[in-house]
């Protein structure tokens, strides 16, 4: 295993450069200045170049790729053009907000879809089947910054529960950081709670199928025993696999949530440095994130095997 979870990395490496370069080069033909921007609106042209120059912008492409690559193998992801200090320390700064509220809304999709799919897959075809899996088609369907938007109207503006805006540190007050993430991590959540939801549905139908399931049906074992002890294992290889692809969602919707909800996170960063055109910024983000997936997939891969010993991987007898 430690040889696959190796060669994967290796792979990664490629992947990895392929997400610098390419972030690198359509921030180049995006329209904007982050010269201009620093310099301020009444600048004149002598004063942009000027700016533009001690920030090494009027070097050529392939030098400024080639300084920050230098860079990168040193551990310097470079500076922020504009928040005056280092990506990384920007970045880490930040991370424990989106790390937080992307677990929150992880337990919330678990919890939640999860219970819906096996509540449904047990009762196929009647109304709570039908109306479980309605409420989890209108989940997936509904946009988040307009779910996050009504969330607000609904819970801080009309019903006055919860905060509409703003983040709260754990290390501070847990009461007060369970408020201030409530409302974003149901807006992610709810997204993912009706995919993972019909998932379970449809591959807990099938295993409650087989031959093994109705063999213990016959020795007399109750459904509690039937369903938690025999089936649901058989059903959590598939559901890995959507809990992987679910965290990574939940990781890039924190862009929009974050900026819909005034939350300090990564994504809120990433979004306010491309509007912004903070280059370092937005390529130590991405690879960080990019970096973040890979090992995620990585995570995922040596699950498979922890569920199901059948699972084998390549190289291995």
């Amino acid at each position: 295993m430690i040889g696959y979870i190796l060669r994967r990395i290796l792979r990664a490496v490629p992947v990895l450069f392929l997400v610098t370069l390419v972030s690198f080069f359509i921030m180049q033909i995006v329209p904007g200045d982050p010269a201009s921007i620093i310099a301020g609106l009444g600048a004149t042209p002598q004063e942009v170049e000027r700016v533009r120059h001690e920030l090494g912008l009027d070097r050529p492409m392939l030098v400024q790729l080639v300084s920050w690559y230098q860079g990168m193998a040193r551990g310097d992801l470079g500076d922020s053009i504009l928040l005056g200090r280092s990506v990384s320390r920007a970045i880490v700064e930040r991370l424990p907000v989106t790390l937080s509220l992307s677990l929150y809304a992880l337990v919330l999709t678990l919890v939640v879809g999860i219970t819906s799919g096996v509540f449904a897959s047990l009762r196929p075809n009647t109304w709570l089947d039908q109306a479980l899996m309605t409420v989890a088609l209108v989940g997936v369907s509904l946009p988040s910054f307009w779910l996050g938007l009504m969330l607000i109207v609904l819970f801080a503006v009309k019903l006055d529960w919860l905060p509409s805006g703003g983040y709260v540190p754990l290390t501070e007050s847990a009461w007060g950081w369970l408020r201030s993430a409530s409302l974003p991590a149901i807006s992610l959540a709810l997204l993912q709670i009706g995919l993972l939801a019909r998932i379970t549905r449809s591959t807990m139908l099938e295993v409650l199928g087989q031959d093994f399931i109705r063999t213990a049906r016959t020795k007399g074992l109750s459904d509690a025993v039937v369903v938690g002890k025999h089936a649901f294992k058989n059903v959590m290889i598939p559901i890995v696999t959507v809990v992987g692809i679910t965290l990574s969602l939940l990781l890039s919707g924190s862009v929009v949530i974050e900026t819909v909800y005034s939350l300090p996170g990564v994504g809120r960063l990433l979004a306010s440095a491309v509007l912004r055109r903070d280059y370092p910024v937005i390529q130590g983000g991405l690879l960080m994130v990019a970096a973040g997936l890979v090992c995620l997939n990585i995570l995922v891969d040596v699950l498979y095997a922890w569920l199901d010993p059948r699972v084998r991987f390549e190289g291995e007898g």
